[in-house]
């Protein structure tokens, strides 16, 4: 058990009609007034109980076993409000969409400094977020990579915390990406269903697993929008899915790594007077309903200017020198009348 202040424990019986049914999504059927979040922390922080002992999310649970689970209680932020522009695409008493700016880390953790997202947002909403996300992630629905630019959704209240949530579990929303990858692909477009899961050998990165314990199902679907000649491709990418790394992963596992993804394998290109100093990734349309008004909401972000300075530099570099062809005139040789 864990010493955090919590709510009073529930205690539930497993209905008639579960056998061997994972423990979170039991009590998720059961509890529709706790978000998933919510419940996910209960099981980190040891409160979900059968038989008096802390079980996992995962965990089988069967007809007429007694879970007796409490939620943690969420804590005052102690994290500083920082006065950081932020570059806001929507803003109303629920959400706030905004185009996330490129080295930007959406969440403090190990190593960052006060300069984070959250700390950003802390300042602009005055302390009106989400408290969902726990004391270290207020609003925060989904993350963008450091590296990544984009639209990129926060929740001001639980409210819109939840059903923006269901939304990203349920894929009911649409989310395209751009991104610059490597060499030519032989198709225009395609699909890319493989499992993702935590490298073997080096845990900060991703790889291509048997799906099971060690890999989740994963889709992108990608299509051509400009080549430029053999240096790179501007490709569309629609994930289905939100796995760490998703499009990173499946772009290289098709031989093409996006430009700038040193942590998988890109190298400086000799051809390219100036070299990417981040990964050519942006989150460039999102679409998704407005989890308390009901209202679609089509939200674009338009390309950072590193971004569209290097498909300007790859437009130049793809172009073929034209070779001059001296005209040499020989004695004896007239053009014809």
């Amino acid at each position: 058990m864990t010493d955090n202040a919590h709510t009073a424990p529930t205690a539930f019986t497993v209905p008639d009609g579960h056998r061997r049914a994972r423990a979170d999504k039991v009590l998720a059927g059961a509890f529709p007034e706790y978000s998933r979040v919510a419940l996910q922390r209960s099981f980190d922080a040891g409160l979900v109980l059968v038989s008096g002992r802390p079980i996992k999310r995962d965990q089988s649970v069967s007809t007429g076993d007694v879970v007796e689970f409490s939620i943690p209680e969420i804590k005052p932020s102690e994290l500083k409000a920082v006065d950081i522009a932020l570059d806001v695409i929507f803003e109303d008493k629920h959400l706030l969409a905004l185009n996330k700016a490129a080295g930007m880390i959406v969440h403090p953790g190990a190593g960052t400094g006060e300069d984070t997202l959250v700390h950003a947002l802390l300042s602009h909403c005055e302390g009106e977020l989400s408290g969902i996300g726990g004391v270290e992630r207020p609003g925060i629905v989904h993350r963008l990579d450091r590296d990544t630019t984009g639209v990129m959704l926060v929740a001001k209240t639980d409210a819109a915390h939840r059903g923006l949530s269901e939304q990203f579990s349920e894929r009911s929303l649409s989310k395209e990406y751009v991104a610059l990858v490597s060499g030519t692909p032989t198709l225009l477009s395609g699909s890319i269903k493989k499992p993702i899961g935590r490298n073997p050998n080096h845990r900060h990165k991703m790889a291509i697993v048997e799906e099971g314990p060690g890999g989740r199902d994963a889709h992108t679907d990608w299509e051509v929008i400009e080549k430029f000649g053999t240096i790179a491709t501007l490709v569309r990418c629609f994930i289905h899915t939100g796995r760490t790394h998703q499009i990173r992963v499946h772009m290289k596992s098709l031989g093409h790594i996006l430009l700038g993804d040193a942590i998988y394998g890109w190298k400086s290109d000799p051809r390219l007077k100036k070299q990417p100093k981040r990964v050519m990734l942006h989150a460039e349309h999102l679409v998704f309903t407005h989890p308390i008004t009901g209202k679609k909401m089509d939200l674009r972000a338009p390309l950072p200017k590193d971004f569209s300075q290097l498909v300007a530099q790859l437009r130049k570099a793809s172009i073929p020198p034209r070779v001059k062809v001296k005209v040499v005139k020989r004695p004896g040789c007239h053009p014809a009348p």
